[in-house]
């Protein structure tokens, strides 16, 4: 369970986040929408300990994260995987080494052929069981969206944290997304957060739905409860209304 309290976080002039109070409860999937520029992104960095807070405390199955040393930040950090919003592939690697790295990179005792038959696993459970010596300049945006999703389940994550999983993918494509992440979680019995402004991504993926604005978090529901809500500031996003109390940032 991840439980945020109080947690406030300014970039240059801008309160970006300012006393926001979240759960995410054990394997479920928690999407948060909002506006673009509202903070969604700052708030899965401070998750996953890429960014600190400026006040405010995070816990991880009850263990504080804030003030980690860097050690003991990286041992939180492997119970993670984490779906960026470009997929963050390298292009000089082919797609098997992009899968691979996490595994390399934390050396946990496994054999040259335990990492290839793990990659093999991973591209097959994305539907890229062939894809392996591809380089990703090669692949379609949602191939790469899915060789970035095989990379976050590489060590067997108890977390998975989504940044925008369905931004620049055309409909059909963004569907194929949105039904392998619902399979996944259903397979593998993970607990995922998903921040996007994709309100049909949210009602296809989400256990439950919250709504990030002006720092803090102003509404949660369940998919049908989101639909049928009357809080003006729910019905002014999921109906893509420029007149409203949400205002563009």
């Amino acid at each position: 369970m991840i439980e945020i309290r109080g947690l406030k976080k300014r970039l240059s002039r801008k309160q970006v986040l300012d006393g926001l109070d979240l759960d995410v409860h054990t394997g479920e999937t928690l999407v948060v929408l909002g506006p673009s520029g509202t903070g969604k992104s700052v708030l899965l960095k401070h998750i996953i300990g890429l960014m600190a807070p400026d006040e405010g405390s995070i816990r991880i199955d009850g263990q504080e994260i804030v003030g980690l040393k860097e050690g003991a930040l990286n041992r939180v950090r492997r119970r993670f995987g984490m779906l960026f919003q470009g997929a963050a592939l390298f292009d000089s690697m082919t797609v098997g080494e992009n899968v691979s790295l996490a595994m390399l990179e934390h050396q946990n005792g496994m054999t040259p052929d335990e990492v290839g038959r793990r990659v093999r696993e991973r591209l097959e459970w994305v539907g890229l069981k062939d894809a392996g010596g591809m380089k990703p300049a090669s692949l379609s945006g949602g191939m790469r969206k899915r060789v970035g999703l095989a990379r976050a389940l590489a060590l067997d994550p108890e977390y998975i944290l989504y940044d925008e999983p369905t931004t620049g993918l055309d409909p059909i494509t963004a569907d194929v997304i949105n039904q392998l992440i619902r399979d996944l979680q259903k397979q593998l019995n993970v607990t995922s957060v998903a921040v996007t402004h994709d309100i049909t991504s949210a009602y296809t993926i989400a256990d439950r739905i919250v709504l990030l604005y002006d720092g803090r978090i102003v509404f949660s529901g369940t998919p049908d409860e989101t639909r049928g809500t009357r809080d003006p500031m729910v019905r002014q996003f999921i109906e893509g209304s420029s007149r409203g109390p949400i205002q563009p940032l």
